[in-house]
């Protein structure tokens, strides 16, 4: 049986270390140091669990092996999750909550700011009734994405080093940093990892398993303007402002996040800074199909050449990188570590969830690394807000999965 009050304890300690990342540092690896107080600390735990093979590196990466106890031949299986929490808001001064035996109604989680966890906003909190819920204190994100998927590994970790008739196959443990800023994987070591398959356990709701993710890319769009008096601008103007709006106005309205599901994609844009003279926006362009993605590249490049040849040559500059890809195509080759994850799901009673992943993990990168990573749950919901939350009950179940998938894979 899993220590449950051990999962707990583990999950409370590490949302309160204060790991976010930042997405405008790119001088240093990771973007902040405070997320090696929680890397530090899992080396420290691991060590103590009695697993010898730990370390981490210059960039903070943590790995760590545990040998197999079965002498026919196993893949070497990896599982993975990432420290930092998101830009989006505050990790510091987590205080979380528990709602036990749930009755499904609202979540008053700050009465003085007026912050209420609602079920006609998240109806999903209606599969929770009966169960006991981490909530916030409507100031800062839960962290749940993905310290619950630290502690549902290191409690795997924890039941296997305790049980010795547990067999099992080589596991090999790793914990990633700036995750949430794109650069999760950017020095990981696949080679030194040395898995032959992996999982991210950083996934939302129960259930769900993720081997396909948008292909992704960034695109900064910098407009240089002409600043003339307005008294005297007529035919000498151009309001670099004006010129964002007619980009961004050119792009399909109904393509943009707040209007699309399931595998369709978007132009997203999140940021623009401006003046007269300059403007910049920022965008994230997604797609799962890889030839829509790349004509949506396409489609911003044309609008560029379009303004340029409307207002002067170099009017509009585009600057589009690529940042990841859809894992699909080089996991579904080894189509069976899915299916596995599937069975082991189904034998702890879990109804498994194949679908899309509507972003990216380190395990996209990781695919095309050379280590077939697919998703798997976590069990939070609404992460990077106040209103994340994660039940205790999928937690558990998460780490029986876990168990669950090495136990499979060593059987003859």
């Amino acid at each position: 049986m899993i220590n449950k009050q051990s999962l707990i304890d583990r999950f409370l300690r590490y949302v309160k270390i204060d790991t976010q990342s930042d997405p405008t540092v790119t001088d240093k690896f990771p973007s902040t140091e405070k997320q090696l107080n929680l890397s530090n600390l899992l080396v420290k735990e691991l060590k103590e669990m009695g697993l010898s093979d730990v370390s981490i590196d210059k960039y903070g990466y943590v790995m760590a092996t545990i040998p197999a106890n079965v002498t026919h031949e196993v893949p070497t299986i990896g599982f993975l999750a990432h420290v930092d929490t998101a830009p989006d808001m505050s990790g510091k001064d987590v205080a979380p909550r528990f709602i036990e035996n749930y009755d499904g109604k609202d979540i008053v989680l700050n009465k003085e700011m007026g912050v209420t966890l609602s079920v006609k906003d998240f109806p999903e909190l209606n599969n929770y009734k009966g169960q006991t819920l981490i909530v916030t204190d409507g100031t800062t994100l839960l962290g749940a994405d993905d310290k619950a998927g630290i502690a549902e590994i290191m409690s795997a970790v924890e039941y296997i080093m305790k049980n010795k008739d547990f067999k099992h196959g080589t596991i090999k443990i790793g914990f990633t940093v700036d995750e949430e800023v794109g650069r999760g994987v950017d020095h990981f070591n696949v080679k030194r990892f040395a898995a032959d398959y992996a999982y991210t356990l950083d996934g939302g709701a129960i259930g769900e398993i993720e081997y396909e993710n948008f292909n992704a890319a960034g695109a900064t769009i910098t407009i240089q303007g002409k600043n003339i008096h307005p008294g005297y601008a007529k035919d000498k103007m151009i309001n670099s402002m004006q010129v964002a709006h007619e980009f961004n106005a050119m792009l399909p309205p109904q393509q943009r996040p707040e209007h699309t599901a399931g595998y369709e994609g978007f132009y997203h844009l999140i940021g623009i800074n401006g003046e007269v003279e300059n403007t910049t926006l920022q965008y994230i362009v997604r797609d799962h199909d890889r030839n829509i993605f790349e004509a949506r590249k396409k489609a911003m490049q044309d609008i560029t050449a379009y303004l340029n040849n409307k207002y002067g040559e170099k009017v509009v500059t585009l600057n589009l990188t690529d940042q990841y890809y859809n894992m699909r195509e080089k996991v579904e080759p080894v189509y069976h570590v899915v299916e596995l994850a599937t069975k082991a799901m189904e034998a702890v009673n879990v109804k498994p969830k194949i679908k899309p992943i509507r972003g990216g993990t380190d395990g996209a990168r990781l695919s095309y690394m050379g280590l077939p990573c697919p998703n798997l749950f976590a069990g939070g919901e609404n992460f990077h807000g106040r209103y994340e939350y994660v039940a205790v009950e999928s937690m558990i179940k998460a780490t029986e999965v876990i168990l669950k998938i090495i136990e499979l894979y060593a059987k003859k």
